[in-house]
């Protein structure tokens, strides 16, 4: 379907041509948000839904990791224009998980970095992942562990070390996010990580890290030499 007037002439061409011309940062975050709502709303102009929606959620990042039930709270989002911004980010993280599959995580560390900031930073919830690493240090398992409220996500030490058994895992990477953006440790982080390694290290398995991902970038327990 070509451009319609209702979208003003030719400007979804012009920002076809300028994404053909320029890649990925030739449009801004407003700019890739009308075309994506474009796509599924053809004959309505999106550009000012596009900014109401970056508006009501802070930024590109949190609008595309949103839940799709609240973007459709907004402005009167169908399930197709929603989806639209949901398979934007699922593209994204296809592309950063790619790059840590089947290779060794620890020499790829950069690579993890990028994934799990663009999968966790724009959370709204806490969450909690183990990382299960075999002894080639290739990632085995991600699972989450925990889903909490803005401020706390439990995390039981024993399902750690018991998951970690039952993969026949030799590592461990622990990440989790900072809502709030803010990736420094908290005395309870720094306290449940110290459990969790002394109890993994008799069994065998290395805690390598936990991580900390928020807005404001990322905490390595390893790099601050909290473990």
């Amino acid at each position: 379907m070509g451009d319609l007037p209702l979208d003003g002439t030719g400007h979804r061409g012009r920002l076809r041509q300028r994404l053909f011309d320029g890649g990925p940062d030739a449009l801004l975050d407003h700019e890739l948000v009308e075309y994506l709502l474009a796509l599924a709303l053809p004959r309505r102009d999106t550009k000012p839904l596009a900014k109401l929606l970056i508006k009501e959620f802070g930024g590109y990042a949190q609008l595309v990791s949103a839940d799709a039930d609240a973007i459709m709270r907004i402005g009167g989002i169908s399930e197709g224009a929603a989806a639209a911004l949901k398979i934007a980010q699922a593209s994204a993280l296809r592309l950063l998980r790619a790059e840590i599959m089947d290779r060794p995580v620890l020499a790829n560390w950069q690579a993890l970095l990028d994934y799990l900031q663009g999968d966790m930073a724009a959370q709204a919830l806490e969450r909690v992942r183990v990382l299960y690493l075999n002894g080639k240090n290739v990632l085995i398992r991600d699972e989450l562990l925990s889903e909490g409220t803005v401020d706390e996500a439990a995390v039981h030490v024993r399902e750690v070390i018991r998951r970690g058994l039952d993969l026949h895992a030799t590592g461990m990477i622990l990440v989790h996010n900072h809502p709030s953006g803010d990736p420094t440790p908290s005395k309870q982080d720094i306290a449940l990580t110290r459990r969790i390694a002394d109890a993994a290290k008799p069994l065998g398995i290395i805690l390598h890290d936990h991580i900390i991902v928020g807005a404001r970038g990322h905490s390595s327990f390893r790099a601050l030499g909290l473990i």
